[in-house]
């Protein structure tokens, strides 16, 4: 009965977090972060890069963007036409932006961000702990088959075939939420681990890394009693994270519209050779 019992808790959690990780649609930014019709129209209708950049930081200054460009300009998609929030990445596959976005995961057909990120990370852990279960009550029955104690060939097969699948998959999930709990640890994503975000004062591959705790707590949230179930408790709302404490003159956090329209003056090309290195760079 015990056996049973612990069977079906962990069927039922390891269902619930992978329907949970499915149908949990990413969360795209919100309407202040997309372009008016008049900005459009004259973002699109300005051809020098440079003045471009002129009208992006223009609109940046409204929003709580701290991220840039590798090349230092304001993070900007052309496909969605939005100014990129902090963490917010296109996805190729569902064709739109997606807020603290991690990777597009094909075993769930879905694309994991903000929305969905701790329901991903339990679906994970509870199909570990489904695994081990599933090869630690079958193996028992597997020294039985290689001491001679099973006679039925349909039941060794079968063993052996459950024994070998439980294990594998234990095996690949343990080096994936291994990796996933390290990731949110240090507070990143998939995708900023393997490219830093570049903050004013350059990249920055710890800039979100508020220390373990507080990691914790930025995916699981405050209530350590929603932490093991898939019931959504992230921090904050996907379009705003806190950065790790720096001085007052390094601190994004802290950068006034002085600082940003000093940032403007100063990317202004001197002289037409300069214009070409002004080039928008368009994140997908």
């Amino acid at each position: 009965v015990a056996y049973l019992t612990i069977f079906h808790i962990l069927f039922v959690l390891f269902v619930w977090t992978y329907w949970k990780s499915i149908f949990t649609l990413p969360v795209q930014p919100g309407k202040k972060y997309h372009m008016s019709y008049a900005d459009k129209e004259r973002y699109e209708n300005e051809e020098r890069p440079e003045v471009q950049r002129q009208i992006l930081a223009e609109i940046a200054r409204k929003l709580p963007v701290y991220t840039r460009t590798g090349n230092g300009g304001v993070r900007f998609c052309d496909r969605c036409q939005l100014i990129k929030p902090d963490r917010c990445h296109h996805c190729s596959v569902c064709a739109i932006c997606v807020l603290k976005m991690d990777h597009h995961c094909p075993w769930v057909n879905n694309c994991i961000g903000f929305s969905n990120y701790k329901f991903f990370l339990l679906f994970l852990a509870y199909s570990l702990l489904y695994c081990l279960y599933i090869a630690a009550t079958v193996f028992k029955y597997f020294i039985k088959y290689w001491t001679g104690e099973l006679t039925n060939g349909r039941s060794k097969f079968h063993v052996l075939f459950l024994l070998f699948v439980a294990v594998m998959f234990f095996v690949s999930l343990m080096f994936l939420f291994g990796y996933h709990c390290w990731l949110v640890s240090r507070n990143r994503s998939t995708l900023e681990a393997f490219s830093a975000p570049v903050f004013q004062n350059g990249p920055d591959k710890n800039g979100f890394n508020l220390g373990f705790v507080k990691n914790l707590q930025q995916v699981f949230g405050e209530e350590k009693k929603l932490w093991l179930l898939p019931i959504a408790s992230s921090q904050g709302d996907g379009h705003f994270f806190p950065m790790r404490a720096l001085c007052e003159a390094q601190n994004p956090l802290l950068a006034n519209e002085e600082q940003w329209e000093d940032d403007r003056i100063d990317e202004e090309p001197h002289d037409s050779g300069e214009a070409s290195s002004l080039a928008i760079e368009r994140e997908t």
